[in-house]
């Protein structure tokens, strides 16, 4: 190694993707290594919009391991960062660096400790898979840092063990989990089914109906789900193989009507699962089962699916549109019945890919103001409006997997201390 006195610093910066699951993973059969008891497939979003930045670094003046989230520092200490800070460690290698004169051996690393810095540009804990992006990119960047060997398959078996879902993560466009059988959890690990380029008609609007942390987190409630309801054993051997088995077929023939049912299905089932907990959980509010209202109304007026709903452990809606069109459709009924206050910049409340604003004819709210009541509202029943149910909107779509960014002056960290720039 180079010579301890000196002050090196040595720094990876990279941004993972956070996904959502159209077939669930709700329920584990190991609570310690991750290990669910179905298949599931997810969609991941395009890191431009959606992701997690995390730059990690190592030096010899670091007295222990440290993370910052979100610009505040957290332990450490959870079972789920050290059992992934354990398995990296164990498969790191030889790190040379001529331009800094380090050298790092494989017997090294057991005596280093590293800074981690990681941000995320969406809402934390909220049901929008934050820790799955988050995990993922803590053992991606990680990995590379130490100049671990492995495939993305294996390291989808690692990021498993911090948060289930960060296994698909690893991967862009559309992502398996396989359950997998072995005891040992090592055929659980996270396939990609197709990229994101495979069907990229698909545009994807998420509504935040809330940012706050959910009361009842994922672990929690799956944990007490597996426990107490009565159905849930019923969804994982009977319903979901041939969910997920339909699910890839749709995904592999652009098969949107299907990809729709099967979506807004096994959404419906994850949260009837939900309520037949003891006692029951409820992710969905309101203003969710609003937002499905719509969506259901709408499809069954068209006579076949326009657009798909999904909801994770939270009450925010993933709307996927089968196109570009359908997609300003849709913004134009979402903003109809869930308009911003009028003195919001609608710049900050429509985020992400805002050509879809265009698409919409939207420029400003004034626009949104004079939006009619969409097809299919008769004259005489009044449209609802419920101003102030949703804090904003993402647009984006499918996206790639995680990347590792070149840029020093993207890093999180100073490369002159190690800490929080």
């Amino acid at each position: 190694m180079a010579d301890q006195s000196k002050r090196w610093i040595l720094m990876t910066t990279a941004q993972t993707p956070t996904n959502i699951a159209v077939i669930k993973y709700w329920g584990k059969r190991d609570e310690s290594l991750i290990l669910p008891i179905n298949d599931s497939i997810s969609v991941t979003l395009d890191p431009d919009h959606l992701c997690t930045t995390t730059t990690v670094a190592v030096s010899p003046s670091f007295d222990r391991d440290r993370m910052w989230l979100n610009k505040k520092e957290i332990s450490l200490s959870s079972d789920r960062y050290q059992r992934c800070l354990r398995e990296i460690r164990s498969r790191a290698n030889e790190v040379e660096d001529e331009k800094k004169g380090i050298k790092i051996t494989k017997k090294d690393w057991e005596n280093l400790h590293v800074h981690i810095d990681s941000y995320n540009n969406f809402p934390t804990a909220a049901g929008l898979a934050s820790s799955a992006a988050g995990l993922a990119c803590f053992v991606f960047a990680l990995a590379r840092l130490m100049n671990v060997k492995e495939d993305l398959g294996k390291l989808s078996a690692i990021a498993r063990q911090g948060s289930g879902s960060a296994c698909r993560s690893l991967y862009g466009g559309f992502v398996k989990w396989n359950m997998g059988k072995n005891d040992d959890g090592s055929d659980s690990i996270a396939v990609q089914l197709a990229d994101e380029k495979h069907w990229d008609d698909l545009v994807i609007v998420i509504a935040v109906v809330s940012s706050q942390q959910k009361e009842t987190s994922s672990t929690a409630g799956m944990r007490e789900c597996v426990e107490t309801s009565k159905l849930i054993q019923y969804r994982a051997k009977e319903v979901v193989p041939k969910q997920v088995a339909d699910m890839e077929a749709a995904i592999k023939y652009h098969d949107f009507p299907s990809f729709a049912r099967l979506a807004c299905s096994d959404s419906n089932q994850f949260h009837a699962l939900c309520l037949d907990t003891s006692p029951p959980i409820f992710y969905m509010n309101d203003t969710s089962h609003r937002i499905i209202g719509c969506i259901e109304k709408w499809n069954r007026a068209e006579g076949s699916p326009q657009v798909a709903y999904t909801f994770d452990a939270g009450p925010n809606a993933v709307l996927i549109a089968r196109n570009r069109k359908v997609a300003a459709l849709l913004l134009q009924r979402l903003l109809f019945h869930f308009p911003p206050h009028p003195d919001t910049d609608l710049d900050s409340y429509v985020t992400g890919d805002k050509s879809i604003l265009q698409d919409a004819g939207l420029k400003d709210i004034t626009d949104v103001e004079a939006l009619p009541p969409p097809p299919g509202i008769k004259d005489n029943i009044p449209a609802l409006k419920y101003m102030g149910d949703v804090s904003y909107f993402i647009c984006t779509r499918p996206g790639r997997g995680p990347v590792i960014l070149g840029d020093e002056s993207l890093a999180l960290l100073s490369p002159e201390t190690g800490l929080p720039k």
